[in-house]
């Protein structure tokens, strides 16, 4: 009896270690098939795997601007389609924008970034604010949209030209940062410095706080129009955007072909009924080379294929025939195979 006993409970050891490895060899081949080694490998968070395959981190950071500019709820917008369409949860600081955004790039703080085509090109060429310090480590994803440069200022201000600046106390950006070169290089087209205004490095919210406080006569903001900054200044005071004249803008685009003639509808701010003319760069994204092709690859197709779903209006000027205008620097490898599929790109 008890020996019977025994042989029943050896075959069900034998059985139960059986079941238990048909499982698990069920699973690696499984993995095998798809031509990878399942869901935690692939780095999605809850396991899952992932568009962008098995070398796929399992967190991105994508580096934005201030909260009152145009790359913080946009940006917010695309790293919501980058999780969902990837699996790969990405978040979308907010930072000091362009020039600090390529630092964090370089340094490995963040692995995607919003940056002013302009600023990216002098960190590739080491001049400006890179002066002496070249960027090496950082490629194209794609552009965007213009970036307008917007001198606001008030109606009881008295400012009506680029040259009625001088004297007076003007924001300009950060040191370095992109609306700080656009300031100069329009100062210097009007035959103005630093040196001639009362210059303070404060961000978009900061600067229309400080016209609406009276505490500084007008502001560069570089950001794609509408500026939410600006349209919270025009909710409570009477806003100017001081025109650039064509013969000035004709002079900026030779000297700075990164340029291009813009103009800002009339209506895009209260109170404003007329166009004003201006000049604009261009916003894209930049990536770490640390990235892989084919994560890039994913990023990338996850923002171009869905941008008729961003609410932002700057979505509608993201497309893969724009994706590729203004770069002047290499694109990212997955980038790359992206817009030569989309035939964007030879």
């Amino acid at each position: 009896m008890k020996k019977n006993k025994l042989s029943i409970i050896f075959a069900l050891l034998i059985a139960l270690a059986l079941f238990l490895a048909a499982c698990g060899g069920g699973g690696d081949d499984e993995g095998d098939a798809n031509g990878d080694t399942g869901g935690d490998d692939a780095g999605s968070e809850n396991g899952e795997e992932t568009e962008a395959g098995e070398d796929a981190p399992e967190f991105l950071s994508m580096l934005t601007g201030g909260t009152g500019g145009t790359y913080y709820p946009l940006g917010g917008e695309m790293a919501q389609i980058i999780s969902e369409e990837t699996g790969i949860q990405t978040d979308s600081p907010s930072s000091n924008a362009s020039a600090d955004n390529v630092i964090s790039l370089k340094e490995g703080e963040a692995e995607l970034a919003f940056v002013q085509t302009d600023v990216v090109a002098f960190a590739k060429e080491g001049i400006n604010a890179f002066e002496g310090e070249p960027v090496d480590n950082v490629l194209a994803l794609g552009s965007l949209y213009p970036e307008t440069v917007q001198i606001v200022t008030t109606a009881s201000s008295g400012i009506e030209s680029i040259e009625d600046l001088a004297g007076a106390t003007v924001s300009v950006g950060a040191p370095g940062s992109g609306t700080y070169i656009n300031a100069e290089q329009i100062l210097e087209a009007h035959d103005l410095t630093m040196d001639d205004i009362d210059a303070q490095h404060l961000d978009f919210d900061e600067s229309t706080s400080g016209i609406q406080d009276g505490n500084i006569d007008a502001a560069f903001i570089t950001a794609g129009t509408p500026t939410g900054s600006v349209e919270g200044l025009g909710a409570t005071t009477d806003v100017t955007v001081i025109p650039i004249e064509q013969d000035k803008i004709n002079a900026i685009i030779e000297e700075y072909p990164y340029y291009a003639e813009d103009t800002i509808p009339g209506g895009t701010y209260s109170g404003i009924d007329e166009e004003i003319k201006t000049v604009a760069v261009l916003a894209m994204i930049a990536v770490t080379d640390s990235l892989s092709e084919d994560v890039v690859y994913e990023i990338t197709k996850a923002i171009y294929d869905n941008a008729d779903s961003i609410s932002h209006s700057k979505g509608e000027f993201i497309s893969p025939e724009t994706g590729v205008e203004g770069i002047g620097i290499d694109f990212h490898p997955g980038a790359e195979r992206y817009f030569q599929e989309a035939g964007v790109l030879d």
